[in-house]
This record gives C-alpha cells, sequence and structure tokens, in this order.
C-alpha cells in the first residue's frame, strides 16, 4: 500500500482532529487596587472611569501642606547638624594637633573624638529624618504602576484617607492592551491543549489571535458537571469591557 493510499484509508477510518468553539467570559489581564501609604485628605481626582493612563501618570493628590512643612523641619535640622559636625571635625583637628605636639592630655583628644562621632550620628539620623519625610511627601501621589485602564472609581476630592493595616482603595486599575478569555473545559478538551498553544479569540464578530497562558489543574463545579478553566490571554484594538461574552477556538 502506497502512502497515497494509506493516508486516503486513515482519513476515512480516524476520527477528525477536535478542533471546537467553545463559549468563553472575557476578564482583566491583571487587575490592581491602589491605595496610598500616608494619611491625609483627597485634594483632586486626576482621571475618571475607563480613562486610559500611562505608567507613572498622577492619579490622585493628597493636600500635601503638613507633608511640605516637616519635609523644611527635617531640611533644616539636617544642616544645622551639618554645621555642628563640620565645627566638630575643625575641633578634632586642632586638638589632634595639639596632641602630637605634647600640649594636651590624651583625655582631651578623646573627648573632642567623642564630640566628633556624637555630632556624625545626629546628623546621620537628622538625614534619615529627612529621607522618609521626602518619601512620605511623595506618597502623598498616588500614580499609576504600569500603563493601565481606570475601571473603578472609590475616592473623591475632600475625602479622609488613614493609612494602616488596611489602606483605603481609592481606585481599581486594569492592566491596558490585554486582556484574557476564560473558558470552562471538560477533561477531554484541556487535556489535549499546552499552555503557550495559539488559539483565535473572537469577541462581538472580531477575531484575535490569543495564546493559552493558564489550564486549570482542578475541576470547578458547573451545572453540567466539573469543567476545568482555561485562560487565554489576547491584545484587542479596543477597549473591551469585563464579563463580555465571547468565543474561543481550539485546536
Amino acid at each position: 500500500m502506497n502512502a497515497r493510499v494509506l493516508a486516503v484509508f486513515l482519513s476515512l477510518w480516524l476520527p477528525p482532529a477536535l478542533a471546537a468553539d467553545v463559549a468563553a467570559v472575557l476578564q482583566w489581564s491583571q487587575r490592581v487596587e491602589l491605595s496610598i501609604p500616608v494619611s491625609g485628605v483627597v485634594r483632586t481626582v486626576e482621571v475618571a472611569p475607563a480613562e486610559r493612563v500611562k505608567k507613572g501618570q498622577p492619579l490622585v493628590r493628597l493636600d500635601d501642606t503638613v507633608y511640605r512643612a516637616r519635609v523644611a523641619e527635617a531640611s533644616a535640622a539636617a544642616e544645622r547638624f551639618r554645621e555642628e559636625l563640620a565645627e566638630a571635625k575643625r575641633n578634632l583637628d586642632r586638638t589632634q594637633e595639639l596632641y602630637d605636639r605634647a600640649v594636651i592630655a590624651t583625655n582631651e583628644l578623646d573627648q573632642a573624638r567623642l564630640g566628633h562621632a556624637r555630632a556624625l550620628s545626629r546628623m546621620k539620623e537628622a538625614q534619615a529624618r529627612l529621607r522618609q519625610e521626602a518619601k512620605n511627601l511623595e506618597d502623598t501621589v498616588l500614580r499609576a504602576p504600569f500603563d493601565a485602564v481606570v475601571v473603578a472609581h472609590m475616592t473623591q476630592p475632600g475625602m479622609a484617607v488613614a493609612s494602616g493595616l488596611q489602606p483605603q482603595p481609592l481606585l481599581a486599575l486594569a492592566k491596558a492592551g490585554e486582556m484574557v478569555a476564560r473558558a470552562s473545559l471538560v477533561e477531554s478538551q484541556i487535556g489535549r491543549l499546552k499552555v503557550g498553544e495559539a488559539v483565535t479569540v473572537t469577541v462581538g464578530g472580531q477575531s484575535y489571535p490569543g495564546k493559552i497562558r493558564a489550564l486549570g489543574l482542578e475541576p470547578v463545579a458547573a451545572k453540567d458537571g466539573a469543567v476545568y478553566q482555561a485562560d487565554i490571554v489576547f491584545q484587542p484594538k479596543t477597549v473591551l469591557r469585563a464579563g463580555t461574552a465571547a468565543t474561543v477556538n481550539l485546536p
């Protein structure tokens, strides 16, 4: 039997590939709720729901009056201790010179060294405080951690924000330009798929190339029995909504 005859024979007797369209629901590829690590009163909200934002873009600003005052105070203290350290260094140098000439006793040199060490310690503490106050001032502005879409808005100007063990979420963002189609598959369907495999996602009549990102290992209860979830990541050309129905064409 030649190869062509064998191919025809197999095509007649072997089952075809189990390509199929399965229903899916769109999910955000990455969704985060953002809060501010410092307390204060919201001064401005810079974005609106459904708005696209760039990484680093300001989203929410707190009233920073108190934090600016703290930075100014810490900066003045750091400058004062810097001058005290310079004076302690000059005194140590003079004392060391006198000691080397055998003009003063060892205990006077020790006192000068101690004074210099204390001045150095105070300056380092003041610099550390200045860095902390500067970081607190920086944190009064909530910025986008990545290119995203604003999907939920939980704050308004004038709202008090209290940092603590459970910071208040102010905004929810979803990663821009990428979504996930989540399909529920039976064991025979998911068993022949691989992570990274190319598939097609169709939403509202528009088809997009996708890639399998995750295949569930544990069954999920459904009305027709246990199913397994498969996540397919794709890049839509327009902003879509989570919860939208989609279709995934499995190979």
